[in-house]
């Protein structure tokens, strides 16, 4: 008998975001290419606070029930999987549906879908409302369902799914590896996995933070050298680096300086999101060394995948805190003070 409904920490309005309210709710359709998981645990994303505290705007559906780092077992499959099935441990990351038409989707590009189903606060095609992971259960399209190594815990891959994979991409895409040197800009959720895989993809990491609090993290993670963004800081960083990503979601970063430590031609990518987005470039700062400013989002499934499977194979360990699901306030809390590290993981504590 196919699932109907799921329970889920709801957050009905933006003004009263930690509100977190046990709601059940109707799910969308088991459609033909769509895989229902029963949720374990799900990680807590910056992109949560944004969305439920109406940083992001207003709510798309009646109320939000957040969480889009879904680890569980499959417990139903549509008529047309076939690389899942039930009992498989799995997880579904920020995009839950894409449209399959647009030029995109018809490459290996389906997380730059025109018309993405994301994994929260989202609508599918036909008008029905898709719900989060601080539930009991969650739908995604096959394509959008990832296999979980068996050397992996569910609590450390849950926060690869969106944390991870936002910075796994553009490492891999930029062509970060041996005798690559990456800077990383802030050392929070995003920037720790960015330190971590671009370690264990052999790169030399170089964090940049706004003070020497997390020095002694960074190095740890396996970061080889951690900056300061103190005045005159890039001086002696000229055309030092082959690739800098910027994870801290502000708005006054020292850019400018920033990309002048690249190297000719290479990229500065944004995938921390501030919210009242950025004026403090000039494209003067671009010509002295042909720097391109960039952005990425998410990763494909191959790239989820060998993400995964470097994790594995690399024993990439993030450093995450663990709570029931009903501390879901806690965990939304911490990350508005900046005080997580670097992930919270949520354990499935619904009884319904």
């Amino acid at each position: 008998m196919t699932i109907t409904h799921a329970t889920g920490y709801a957050i009905k309005d933006p003004k009263d975001y930690l509100n977190f309210e046990l709601t059940k709710y109707e799910l969308e359709p088991l459609e033909d290419n769509r895989v229902t998981v029963a949720v374990e645990c799900c990680g807590v994303c910056g992109s949560d606070h944004h969305t439920i505290s109406g940083g992001w705007g207003p709510f798309e559906t009646k109320f939000v029930v957040t969480g889009h780092e879904v680890i569980g077992k499959v417990v139903e499959v549509g008529s047309k999987v076939t690389e899942f099935q039930v009992g498989q441990r799995v997880g579904v990351g920020a995009q839950v549906g894409c449209c399959g038409e647009c030029k995109s989707c018809k490459g290996p590009n389906e997380q730059y879908c025109q018309q993405p189903v994301h994994g929260y606060n989202t609508l599918w095609y036909d008008g029905k409302e898709h719900q989060g992971g601080y539930s009991t259960h969650v739908r995604a399209q096959e394509r959008f369902v990832f296999p979980i190594p068996d050397e992996l815990e569910s609590t450390d891959a849950a926060s690869m799914l969106c944390g991870g994979l936002t910075v796994f991409s553009p490492l891999v895409r930029n062509g970060a590896g041996p005798g690559k040197k990456v800077g990383v800009v802030g050392l929070g959720g995003l920037g720790h996995y960015a330190v971590l895989f671009g370690t264990a993809l052999g790169a030399e990491v170089t964090v940049f933070s706004r003070s020497d609090a997390k020095k002694e993290d960074a190095l740890k993670m396996g970061a080889k050298r951690f900056i300061a963004t103190t005045e005159g800081f890039e001086k002696d960083l000229k055309f030092e680096f082959d690739l800098i990503i910027v994870t801290a979601s502000s708005s006054k970063l020292p850019i400018n300086e920033l990309l002048s430590t690249l190297d000719v031609e290479k990229k500065l990518v944004f995938v921390g999101m501030p919210e009242d987005g950025l004026s403090n470039i000039t494209s003067q700062a671009l010509s002295g060394n042909a720097a391109a400013l960039a952005s990425s989002h998410l990763g494909n499934k191959q790239e989820a995948q060998r993400m995964l499977k470097l994790a594995a194979d690399q024993k990439v360990k993030p450093w995450v805190n663990i709570l029931p699901m009903k501390e879901a306030a806690k965990a939304i809390k911490a990350v508005e003070d900046n005080t997580v590290r670097y992930r919270s993981v949520l354990i499935q504590d619904i009884q319904a």
